[in-house]
């Protein structure tokens, strides 16, 4: 459905075997081992209790400081879907806060990711739920739209399509492009096993830190 200024598309499909085979493994990793540009720039966890999701991207952009779509996005949203909302990376109004959340929550979504503002934070550590934010503020939002609904949007200078896989933990949250999920699964387990080597060598005394020096004489500094 679609007229001037709002259009909702139909949702897209997780990738449910993409999404059991990420979850758990840290943002960082995956960053990491896809070029580290996949990064939501400061959009922080809300939340003060660890939270970790991996979760597929059902996407909202609205007008700065109005959460009219929000409201709508939350009648058609499944279980296991992040909201991803777009606000302009404005910090006046809230867009999302301990109402909006419940009814996320009771209709099974999994988190929420605002390039923007929320509130009434507390709640979100009680209920459990799991919210990354730009800002926070304590005043409300209107309430008249334009937006739209599962159309692509930008998240701290991150793009992020409707189906991406959302990842997101206390070091921020980054969305993986659907084309490159089963490579994330690769390059992700193979990061894990070689952090985990890593770590044991240092714990084992026979970590190898060569290649420091190496580099520098490379660049004529030693």
């Amino acid at each position: 459905m679609a007229s001037y200024g709002y259009i909702i598309s139909a949702r897209v499909e997780p990738l449910q075997s993409e999404i059991a085979n990420l979850r758990g493994i840290a943002t960082s990793i995956i960053s990491d081992a896809l070029g580290r540009d996949l990064v939501a720039k400061q959009i922080l966890p809300i939340n003060k209790s660890p939270i970790s999701i991996c979760a597929n991207a059902f996407t909202v952009k609205v007008r700065s400081g109005d959460n009219l779509m929000i409201h709508k996005a939350l009648q058609l949203i499944q279980p296991g879907d992040a909201l991803v909302i777009d606000g302009n990376g404005d910090m006046d109004r809230a867009l999302f806060g301990e109402i909006l959340m419940m009814i996320a929550k009771k209709r099974g979504a999994v988190a929420c990711v605002v390039n923007g503002a929320v509130r009434d934070i507390d709640a979100f550590d009680r209920e459990e739920f799991p919210c990354w934010a730009k800002s926070i503020s304590l005043r409300g939002p209107f309430k008249d739209g334009p937006g739209t609904i599962n159309e692509p949007v930008i998240i701290g200078d991150m793009l992020v399509h409707p189906g991406d896989i959302i990842l997101g933990d206390l070091d921020g949250v980054i969305a993986i492009p659907r084309r490159l999920a089963q490579e994330a699964v690769k390059l992700g387990k193979a990061k894990v096993a070689q952090e985990v080597s890593t770590i044991q060598s240092i714990l084992d005394g026979t970590y190898d830190d060569s290649w420091v020096d190496r580099t520098l004489k490379e660049k004529g500094a030693l």
